[in-house]
Order: structure tokens, then C-alpha cells, then sequence
């Protein structure tokens, strides 16, 4: 019986002296590095899959501490965006020719839940014969959501403009009240409007078409906002 107390006892000891193991911190994935297609480029290596449609093979580096990767690309024109899952630094889409998109990769660790988003980068999926491409349609667009005070009743609207042909001529802004905003200036030459005046406790929306000096016109996405 003695014997079987001090086993019991050495037992104890030996668990309560024990460290619990812990697992080790999960590491913040690292920012992958964008290599192609290119910023704002025409992209023309990729590979013709049908009149409409070619392959364009993405790549960027390899980010730190991490398991896999998203590569996410937004069709421009349509707003639509899809989502790969990809185990590797490169994957080959076919997308739609004579047609603008964006995309970025988000790095994802091997062990944990944590996420990196890249840069956004832009470019055009080359068409046949196309000599002049629309300019993409402008992002960036301050205000865009959420709610912000006015200065004596004004407010500076922002936006970023891009063209693969570097010819954008100027831009239409459309401001208003309702959910299609009638035009407020034609034929801005800057990415800036000062002076927009505006009422508190009033929800607004705004685009903006850009130009270029071939006639050819692209719209951004609508922005919403509120005033206090």
C-alpha cells in the first residue's frame, strides 16, 4: 500500500513539474512581389486559345513564411472578379481578349489563418488588330465610402487615371444625388476637382469617365459616400 502512495506521489510530481508544450507563434506571411503581366502594360505574349479568349501565364516571387497562394483578377469592364487557389508562383488563365483587368495575389501561411495582400496591378489582354486601347477605367476614387465633414460646405474629389498608350486626353466627372449621377464638369485635365459643394446630411454618388486623344473612353466604379 505504502508503495503504491509513493508511486501515486512521484506521479504528481513528475506532471506538475512538466512544462505544457505550446505551440510556437504563427508568422505573418510576406507580400508577394508582382512580375507579370506588368503595371499599366499591353500584355501580347499570351497564348490564343480561341477569336475570343487567350492564355496569360501570372508570376510573381515567392513570399516568406508562406503555404499557398490567391491570385485574384477583376475584369475591368464587367467589375467581376475570380479567385485561384494556387500552390506555386505562377498560373496560366485564359482570359478575354481586348480587355482590361487588375490582380493581385494574396499570400496565405502554412500553418494559421494569416494573410498578406500584394499591389494591385493593372493591364490590358491584347486584341487583334487593335491599334488604340481604352484607357482603364479610373480607381482610387476619394471620397468613396463612409461619411466625412465638409469645409465651408466643399469637398475635393480624387481619383488615378491609367492608359497602356499614355494618351489620356481628360476626364468627365458625374456627381449627384442619385444612384446615376448626372455630369457636374466636362473635360478636367487634372485627377482632382476642388470646390464640389455639398449639403450635410446627404448621401452622394460619383464616377468618372476618362478620355483619350482617340475618342476612346473608359467609366470607373460608382463611389458612394455621406456628409455629416
Amino acid at each position: 500500500m505504502r508503495n503504491f502512495i509513493y508511486i501515486i506521489i512521484a506521479c504528481f510530481l513528475l506532471t506538475g513539474c512538466s512544462k505544457k508544450k505550446t505551440d510556437g507563434p504563427v508568422l505573418e506571411p510576406g507580400k508577394a512581389l508582382l512580375v507579370f503581366p506588368e503595371q499599366n502594360a499591353l500584355c501580347i505574349t499570351g497564348t490564343e486559345t480561341s477569336s475570343a479568349q487567350s492564355t496569360v501565364v501570372f508570376k510573381w516571387n515567392n513570399a516568406v513564411n508562406t503555404g499557398s497562394y490567391d491570385l485574384v483578377i477583376k475584369n475591368l469592364l464587367t467589375g467581376l472578379s475570380d479567385t485561384k487557389s494556387v500552390p506555386a508562383t505562377e498560373a496560366s488563365v485564359s482570359l478575354l481578349k481586348n480587355t482590361p483587368y487588375s490582380w493581385f495575389v494574396v499570400s496565405k501561411s502554412a500553418s494559421g489563418n494569416r494573410t498578406t495582400q500584394s499591389e494591385s496591378w493593372k493591364f490590358y489582354n491584347s486584341g487583334d488588330g487593335i491599334l488604340s486601347y481604352a484607357p482603364f477605367p479610373a480607381d482610387g476614387l476619394t471620397p468613396a465610402s463612409g461619411q466625412l465633414n465638409a469645409l465651408n460646405g466643399k469637398i475635393t474629389l480624387n481619383w488615378k487615371g491609367s492608359d497602356t498608350d499614355n494618351d489620356i486626353l481628360n476626364y468627365d466627372v458625374y456627381f449627384g444625388t442619385v444612384a446615376n449621377p448626372p455630369l457636374l464638369y466636362k473635360g478636367v485635365t487634372e485627377m482632382r476637382l476642388e470646390n464640389v459643394f455639398v449639403t450635410s446630411k446627404t448621401k452622394y454618388y460619383w464616377r468618372v469617365l476618362t478620355r483619350d486623344t482617340k475618342g476612346n473612353t473608359s467609366e470607373s466604379e460608382l463611389a458612394v459616400f455621406s456628409v455629416n
